[in-house]
């Protein structure tokens, strides 16, 4: 798919589409937003089931590509436009990495999150893609601390979905504080990408009223 092809993106503000919001902003390639009003319904309408027959935000169409679900988004935008330096290249033995915490963030970080804000009664650790809470969040913290991202120096789509999902863990106070994830929240806050995002996502909720 050449990368001047049209990217379409189908958003509503504060939900799991904010990550992809972010990673286009740190992509850099024109796109055009189509907004979704969840309190109306729009996202179970026909029009949009034929996009995504999940009926959830975020999906993305570039040219006759579609991709759902964020962190897939996040992978395939970060291939489509290697320009951005968002993954490193094939071929190069720390995608293998990169792939590791670019999948913890659905994989384990929100299961492990919406289980603690729900008050899930306990399953066994076995049974749990994500082990236990607090191996989870320990297990996190050791990657994050080093810095001042997930592969060093390089910030990879990896941050975006791993940090937004941190963000929202500590924004709900699902999350604890601990300072090595406090201090990687900081850095990535100072994105100027992620400070557009922000500023959008709260036009848009003025907007539309979600």
């Amino acid at each position: 798919m050449p990368s001047e092809a049209e990217i379409v993106f189908y958003h509503a503000p504060q939900s799991r589409a904010v990550i992809v919001h972010w990673m286009l902003e740190e992509v850099g390639a024109p796109y055009r937003m189509h907004l979704l009003n969840l309190k109306k319904g729009e996202h179970k309408e026909p029009a949009y089931l034929a996009v995504n027959p999940m009926g959830k935000v975020p999906a993305l169409a570039h040219g006759d590509v579609v991709v759902t679900e964020a962190a897939a988004i996040c992978a395939y935008l970060a291939d489509a436009f290697p320009e951005a330096g968002l993954a490193p290249p094939v071929g190069d033995r720390r995608r293998g990495t990169y792939f590791r915490w670019l999948l913890f963030g659905p994989g384990c970080l929100e299961p492990a999150v919406t289980d603690r804000m729900f008050d899930r009664p306990a399953s066994p650790p076995g049974a749990l893609g994500y082990g236990s809470f607090d191996l989870m969040l320990a297990v996190v913290a050791k990657a994050v601390e080093r810095g001042p991202y997930l592969l060093g120096d390089q910030f990879t789509a990896a941050d975006v979905v791993l940090g937004a999902g941190l963000q929202w863990g500590m924004m709900t106070k699902a999350i604890p504080e601990r300072p090595e994830i406090v201090a990687y929240g900081r850095r990535l806050h100072e994105r100027p990408a992620l400070q557009r995002v922000y500023a959008k996502d709260a036009e848009l909720v003025a907007a539309v009223g979600q």
